[in-house]
């Protein structure tokens, strides 16, 4: 199990798609797994687009559940009443777009999605192991329909592709994830207190580590790479290169 931590690296410049896209023909799976704040969902959007592959974003079906339950007001224990819910939203992307749009109704909710309630619900309806269940099988599907994939979330490598080609483990301490969680949220116009964000953090790692279905975990097999020190772009040169050079072996 490879690690890779605390490289400073200075910025890497992106490669033009002709020097590191894999070969058309080639059908591989990547899955990316971490904690919240790790940068999972963008390093997986660059690495698909540097390798010349899809990029699935499960946290976002995820926040899309917690969305629909927050909105529809569901009782998040209610497991039948979300899962039906979620049947009727039909949660699918609109691969048209980069990033793909996660539509619920056919209609986008990704402004939605990325909202502080739904933040703070998701983890609770990740837990539910009925919507879990349902989400998987969804992954799956597209997954036959999108077989170049790089794919990132709490259980891609463990439970939902534990046959994947290539796993990445993304880490990070929880200061620096509440920072760039903060960041992110200062910069859609939210106020944000970071000492609250830092134990809320600590205690999502804790939930999504302790439950019983789907919990997060480190991938047997996965490289672990901690991003505390890295650039995104130090990230994304890191694990394409390893991506290549296991898919290419």
């Amino acid at each position: 199990m490879p690690i890779v931590g605390h490289e400073a690296g200075g910025a890497v410049t992106e490669r033009t798609s002709a020097d590191t896209r894999l070969p058309t023909d080639q059908q591989v799976v990547i899955t990316i797994d971490g904690p919240a704040g790790t940068g999972k969902s963008t390093v997986a959007r660059l690495l698909a687009r540097r390798l010349g592959l899809d990029f699935l974003d499960t946290g976002a079906m995820y926040r899309a559940a917690a969305a629909i339950t927050l909105d529809h007001g569901i009782d998040p224990a209610d497991s039948e009443s979300v899962v039906a819910k979620l049947v009727s939203a039909d949660l699918h992307f609109d691969w048209t777009t980069d990033p793909p749009a996660m539509l619920a109704w056919l209609e986008p909710v990704d402004d939605r999605i990325r909202e502080p309630d739904v933040t703070d619900l998701v983890s609770v309806i990740a837990a539910n192991p009925e919507v879990r269940s349902h989400l998987v099988r969804k992954q799956r599907i597209i997954a036959e329909q999108h077989p170049r994939l790089v794919t990132e979330g709490r259980d891609q490598g463990s439970v939902v592709f534990p046959n994947a080609a290539v796993k990445f483990y993304l880490d990070a301490i929880p200061e620096v994830r509440a920072a760039r969680r903060a960041a992110q949220l200062r910069e859609a116009g939210h106020e944000v207190d970071e000492a609250a964000l830092v134990e809320r953090i600590r205690e999502r790692d804790r939930l999504d580590s302790t439950r019983s279905v789907g919990p997060l975990i480190i991938p047997e097999g996965a490289t672990i790479i901690d991003t505390s020190s890295m650039s995104l772009d130090r990230v994304v040169d890191v694990l394409c290169r390893a991506s290549r050079d296991t898919v290419l072996s």
